[in-house]
């Protein structure tokens, strides 16, 4: 009788130890992304690694059509790289951002919002994109300012 029980409790501890790396890293991501925070000064900013970590992809208060070229805030291979994002832009108006699958902001092929009180979406991996169900993650492509009701339900980044 003792030897199930015994074995229960080894493989619930080794299950905890298993789980504790893990939030750890989700903790020390979202410490990152803290430390990032400049305030709400109406930017929009992206990073290559999950937690607002590694090489910062661009800022700006503004639009960008094509994360993929030689112009505006975020360039080439910016469109490739993108793990997390932030939205530190004033809240009021057009305060929501919204990330696009493809360049110019085209709507049809799939896109994702990130609401001002959300503040940044540390890791893109578990996001898809609405209406396509393609990650997040690697794949913006462009990216607008726009208003909380442009954006349906289902296409929330967290």
């Amino acid at each position: 009788m003792r030897r199930p029980a015994i074995a229960a409790l080894v493989v619930a501890l080794a299950s905890l130890a298993l789980m504790a790396p893990t939030a750890s890293a989700a903790a020390a991501d979202d410490n990152l992304c803290r430390q990032e925070w400049k305030g709400r000064d109406g930017n929009v900013r992206a990073w290559e690694h999950w937690g607002c970590n590694g090489l910062p992809l661009g800022t700006t208060p503004g639009d960008d059509r094509f994360w993929g070229d030689s112009a505006g805030e975020f360039r080439t291979p910016a469109h490739t790289l993108a793990s997390s994002v932030m939205n530190s832009g004033f809240v009021g108006g057009r305060d929501v951002v919204a990330f696009y699958a493809e360049k110019d902001y085209r709507y049809e092929e799939g896109y994702v919002c990130l609401a001002p009180g959300e503040l940044w979406a540390d890791n893109l991996t578990d996001n898809y994109f609405y209406n396509t169900g393609k990650v997040v993650n690697d794949n913006i492509r462009s990216h607008r300012w726009v208003t909380a009701s442009e954006c349906a339900a289902g296409s929330w980044l967290t």
